[in-house]
């Protein structure tokens, strides 16, 4: 199951036929945390703070469907609801009843579809680097033109390009590792687990009023130099159950850029 795209150790299969690969650091007497990813990544992009999250939470983070270990199904638009559900029927699988839920970027849109889905099963969620917004027109455009350029060259050009864009600026030359790293668990997503990704963002509608209507703990953790989502984007609500962050020096990739910052947030999210 394990390679160098993935961290996910084990694997289950839905009701619905489809295998999802997932990491667990299996603690099972603890509150369980879950992170989704976000897009061309897998459980990979968390491996620089699981073992820290590990000591206050049981900490589950899936294989998106058609990414890192996980297979792709079918082709088309692979919609926020279908991810949220996939999530639903693990969970389910597992016989785990309420989680926590972390989404960064792509995963931060099946975050909100879960909570406006399945709010029954969170106990606190939060978007990493995410938002609730919809897709503007240029960016409908640019979701088709990602589509094209994976259906003509294949993936791996098609990471090579993203990946730079998704860091701040400055880490390009001093992160030169974690930024290797990220194009190298790009590569292990299947093009139709991207494309399929790429047209359900494309179709995502806008969710702010499930970030305005809930009522529970809320995590919205910004990069101080996001590229792709600025911070104003993801810091779109405030109230008492609301917990805002902005990891100084971070772009679009906290959780390898400024991992210790972003432990020390995300725990510190948990213990409240």
């Amino acid at each position: 199951m394990s390679s160098k795209e993935t961290i996910a150790q084990h694997q289950v299969r839905l009701d619905n036929g489809i295998e999802l690969a997932y990491y667990d650091s299996g603690e099972l007497n603890k509150p369980v945390l879950v992170l989704l990813h976000g897009f061309c990544g897998s459980s990979a992009y968390w491996e620089r703070v699981v073992v820290s999250l590990a000591r206050h939470a049981r900490v589950i983070a899936p294989d998106l469907r058609g990414q890192g270990a996980s297979p792709a199904a079918g082709d088309g638009a692979y919609t926020m609801e279908l991810y949220a559900d996939d999530l639903a029927g693990m969970l389910q699988q597992l016989n785990i009843p309420r989680v926590t839920l972390l989404g960064h970027s792509l995963g931060g849109y099946v975050t909100l579809a879960f909570a406006e889905r399945h709010p029954d099963k969170l106990q606190a969620f939060g978007l990493v680097h995410s938002t609730p917004m919809p897709d503007s027109e240029a960016a409908k455009g640019n979701r088709d033109n990602a589509a094209a350029a994976i259906r003509k060259d294949g993936i791996t050009p098609f990471v090579d390009t993203l990946v730079p864009k998704l860091f701040a600026p400055d880490n390009l030359n001093s992160l030169v590792e974690q930024v290797e790293r990220a194009k190298v668990i790009g590569y292990g997503t299947s093009e139709a687990g991207a494309i399929g990704a790429a047209l359900g963002m494309k179709e995502r509608p806008d969710r702010n009023a499930v970030l305005a209507e809930t009522k529970l703990p809320l995590l919205l953790l910004a990069g101080e130099f996001d590229p792709i989502i600025p911070a104003e984007k993801t810091l779109v609500i405030e109230g008492d159950n609301v917990t805002q962050v902005v990891l100084e020096g971070a772009g679009h990739m906290g959780m390898l850029e400024q991992p210790d910052t972003f432990v020390q947030a995300v725990t510190g999210f948990l213990n409240k």
